[in-house]
């Protein structure tokens, strides 16, 4: 676990690896954005896309997916009030493989809770040639680290 403590501004790293697949794309559409450039290649060509590309909200979750797996793991995670600036830059195609990067923006103790602090995070998702598709400022809480006796 990371106390807020251990947390340095500045602090950068990478971290995940995902492979979009055209059924992913498609399936998750169907569910939740079905817009034809999501769901049919041709349609999605018709618009000028040079092919099917995935819903801003899908790269979001494979965004969301890759922070849990790699950062958020251990159940120590606190909820979240939310993320600024959420920027969709370049199509998410099938055939991409995505990662992470991130910085650490800022990281304050909290006012009102002095159990906890408050963390900003700069994130982009960037695919396999390097390029961002996504960025987003991720707010969180980071728990304190707890004071002993001796402290």
């Amino acid at each position: 676990m990371r106390y807020l403590e251990d947390i340095t501004v500045g602090e950068k790293f990478e971290f995940g690896r995902y492979e979009v697949t055209a059924e992913e794309i498609i399936d998750y559409a169907r569910r939740f954005d079905p817009q034809p450039i999501h769901l049919d290649d041709d349609a999605a060509r018709e618009a000028g896309l040079g092919g099917l590309i995935a819903s801003g909200w899908h790269s979001t979750s494979m965004y969301m997916r890759m922070l849990v797996d790699h950062v958020l793991v251990g159940g120590s995670t606190m909820p979240s009030p939310g993320a600024d600036e959420i920027r969709w830059l370049k199509p998410v195609r099938p055939g991409d493989v995505l990662s992470i990067r991130g910085e650490a923006l800022e990281a304050r103790p909290s006012r009102s809770k002095p159990d906890r602090g408050i963390v900003r995070w700069r994130y982009e998702m960037i695919n396999q040639d390097g390029e961002a598709v996504m960025s987003l400022i991720a707010i969180g809480f980071a728990r304190r680290r707890p004071r002993t006796s001796e402290s």
